[in-house]
């Protein structure tokens, strides 16, 4: 937390001693009934696909829309006797995006259709479970660096509700709040990173722990609009005997249109509370 609290601070220095450049519009009197005009527009920003949020809002009056357009997990679990395999697929979930201000738009992920097998090796036994998954409502606000500047910042708070079928989730109301910051390299390359902390159920009780997640990721223009990056992310549990999770991500974005972006990638487990392997591919589409 010490150095991502460090690194927001430098960035805040950074932005101060970026100022001083070309203003940008003055877009503060667009709302959602009032949308910004397409030619004001903001490059496109996304939360996907990796697991690093960016602190940069949909303009005001404007709709994105953020989805896989199908994700496999799959998570081999050996340890005490147990055996088992976990394999999920995900059916289209998305992250519907309205801009309410020129500086904060209004979430909702939904979490349309999963479908999960898990496989007992040392009893011998399969079980299938599908249906529909949770829902989360977020509200992001962007602090500075939404149009234009070296660093960007903002804060998403959020809540998940309980609206899972079949024990696909825990039924229990959930939330947080999450701090993205993204700095701009020399020569088209990125970096973000993200603090966040979250308010659990345990897994055995009725009763709440807190969770401390902390990503940073590194992005770089290949040629034309393909961009890769590569990402490390960690979830700390308050929760007792819970373990550390982590994995390493990369994948790559692709721009169709200023407004459209294609994109694939793979999360893979470094820890054993991790799921092994996790490929993707998503679409973007913002109007």
């Amino acid at each position: 937390m010490r150095r991502v609290y460090c690194a927001i601070a430098f960035a805040s220095l950074v932005q101060l001693c970026s100022a001083g450049g070309a203003s940008p519009p003055d877009k503060s009197g667009y709302n959602l009934l009032r949308p910004t005009p397409d030619a004001l527009l903001r490059e496109l920003a996304t939360d996907r696909p990796d697991k690093t949020e960016n602190p940069y809002t949909v303009d005001a009056g404007h709709f994105q829309i953020e989805l896989d357009l199908l994700g496999y997990t799959y998570d081999r679990m050996k340890s005490g006797g147990a055996d088992q395999t976990v394999r999920s697929l995900d059916v289209v979930p998305f992250n519907l995006k309205v801009g309410l201000f020129n500086n904060s738009d209004l979430q909702l992920i939904v979490e349309t259709f999963t479908i999960q097998k898990t496989s007992d090796h040392a009893a011998g036994t399969r079980e299938t479970i599908s249906g529909f998954g949770d829902v989360s409502v977020r509200w992001k606000l962007n602090f500075w660096g939404n149009d234009g500047g070296k660093t960007g910042f903002g804060m998403i708070s959020f809540a998940k509700f309980p609206t899972s079928q079949n024990g696909l989730g825990n039924d229990a109301v959930e939330g947080g709040v999450i701090l993205p910051l993204e700095i701009k390299l020399a020569e088209d390359w990125d970096l973000g990173m993200m603090t966040e902390v979250d308010f659990r159920q345990n897994s055995n009780s009725s009763a709440y722990h807190a969770e401390a997640i902390n990503t940073i990721t590194v992005a770089h223009r290949i040629v034309g609009t393909l961009e890769g990056y590569i990402e490390f992310f960690s979830n700390v549990s308050g929760e007792r005997n819970a373990d550390w999770i982590g994995t390493f991500d990369f994948g790559a974005t692709y721009k169709f249109t200023p407004n459209i972006q294609l994109d694939a990638g793979v999360n893979i487990g470094v820890t054993r509370s991790a799921d092994d392997v996790n490929p993707f591919v998503g679409l973007t589409v913002r109007y």
